[in-house]
């Protein structure tokens, strides 16, 4: 007997009513994009190796999926070099090519391989799928799909204005309940500027983000652990207690942060985002949030994260500003900043909230049954005119047992049966069955398409 066959651990197959939902998303994302001026770009599944290699950093050049060169890659390879144990070495040698490994320095690539075609500010959205060779896990896949939007060349808070109506219009269209966190990494670097701890902002950012769960002494032992003095402890204080809404803050911490040029610089940056937000009215709630920390090495100055208000999971969109992103190809000083949405995430949260819209079942509107050839013939003129309309329709391929065919259209959930016999084909109607409730009546041909259309 035959083995049967599988995939590679870490990739999924999608069904048909997977892929509708997913399509859904994706859909929903691109209209979005291209109503604020996006275009969408693509960019081949492999990149030359020299182009991805030390961009992630040691871990992320384990994580690459290397692929091995055409013919005889091992020619001219000693068995000594091969015996070496010098693995990244050697894929350097009979690997010209990898597979991407995010959308982010693939489009990098791209702006300055195009730097000369492409219109500054230049506005892309990209949704393409990336691979990482990591351990497979619950909710981590070694195949996935991310859904980026970025403008590069343009250093104006506008842009993180716009990203956040962006977020705010998707998933007002997905109809999700999510609150958007921001910060600005000048901010972070400014508290790292007073205490004189710039290699501890990670852990103090981290301790700070626990207030809730251990309190001020929680916290207070936990930075004393990590190496804190109690006197930068109590400059800290003011900081890890702030409260109030977003101005009372931003004054609290203009104040703390008067020796850091770089803080206030910060703190000017977030209250500009929030009087832009204040003028949008937005129906997303956007929070000012010191212990959003996201990619410290990576982004600037505004750093964004969504989650969703009512399923317990991580971020389901995020990002910020980058000044020299394509500084990785020798184009400096061309600022950006962008967002990526988890099509994943959100897929999940829809799935697990139950706001995928039902039609979404099934891409068939109507099945017309099948009793013959001369119903068939009668039939197919107006299957064409029903599919000119946009209506999906389907005719099963052969006149079998009605059971069979109403099975079928059940098994794929087809909200509709068209039953056309002897007596339809002379009074020049159809019967349309309901396949949720078993109704049916009958209807002339713009009956029917109104019917459909609805």
């Amino acid at each position: 007997m035959a083995q049967t066959p599988s995939i590679p651990k870490g990739t999924r197959d999608f069904s048909p009513i997977e892929m509708n939902k997913r399509n859904y998303i994706f859909e929903t994302l691109k209209s979005v994009f291209k109503l604020f001026g996006y275009e969408q770009i693509e960019t081949p599944a492999m990149e030359n190796l020299s182009t991805l290699m030390g961009k992630y950093g040691e871990e992320g050049d384990r994580l690459l999926f290397k692929i091995l060169d055409s013919g005889d890659f091992l020619k001219g390879i000693s068995a000594d070099y091969l015996n070496s144990g010098h693995t990244n070495a050697l894929a350097t040698k009979i690997c010209e090519k990898g597979l991407r490994y995010d959308l982010t320095v693939p489009f990098a690539r791209f702006v300055v391989q195009h730097q000369n075609e492409i219109v500054f500010p230049f506005k892309r959205f990209q949704m393409q799928p990336v691979w990482r060779a990591d351990r497979p896990q619950k909710g981590r896949y070694r195949e996935f799909y991310q859904c980026d939007i970025d403008v590069v060349g343009s250093g104006s808070l506008l842009n993180e204005a716009e990203l956040i109506q962006i977020v705010d219009e998707i998933y007002k269209r997905l109809r999700i309940s999510v609150t958007i966190k921001i910060n600005n990494r000048k901010i972070l670097a400014g508290i790292a500027d007073v205490l004189d701890e710039a290699d501890k902002i990670v852990e103090i950012t981290v301790a700070i983000d626990k207030l809730d769960k251990i309190g001020l002494d929680g916290v207070v032992q936990e930075l004393t652990t990590r190496g804190l003095s109690d006197e930068k402890i109590e400059r800290l204080k003011p900081i890890i207690l702030l409260s109030g809404d977003t101005k009372t803050k931003l004054n609290i911490l203009e104040q703390v942060l008067a020796p850091s040029e770089s803080g206030l610089a910060g703190v000017k940056e977030i209250r500009t985002l929030f009087e832009y937000i204040e003028l949008m009215k937005l129906d997303v709630p956007c929070e000012f949030d010191l212990t959003l920390a996201r990619g410290l090495n990576y982004y600037t100055g505004a750093i964004f994260e969504v989650k969703s208000n009512d399923v317990q999971i991580g971020s389901i969109t995020g990002g910020g500003r980058y000044n020299d992103l394509t500084g990785l190809f020798g184009l400096k000083n061309v600022p950006g900043v962008g967002i990526s949405f988890g099509a994943e995430r959100i897929y999940d949260v829809m799935e697990q909230l139950n706001l995928f819209p039902k039609e979404l079942i099934s891409s068939t509107k109507a099945l017309f049954v099948n009793f013959g050839a001369k119903e068939e013939m009668w039939s197919l003129p107006y299957i064409a005119q029903l599919r000119e309309a946009e209506i999906p329709i389907e005719i099963y391929p052969e006149p079998v047992k009605m059971k069979k065919q109403m099975s079928y259209a059940d098994n794929k959930k087809i909200p509709f049966t068209i039953l056309v016999g002897e007596e339809e084909m002379n009074n020049g109607m159809f019967t349309i069955k309901n396949m949720t409730d078993g109704t049916q009546q009958r209807a002339t041909f713009e009956e029917l398409k109104a019917i459909l259309l609805s």
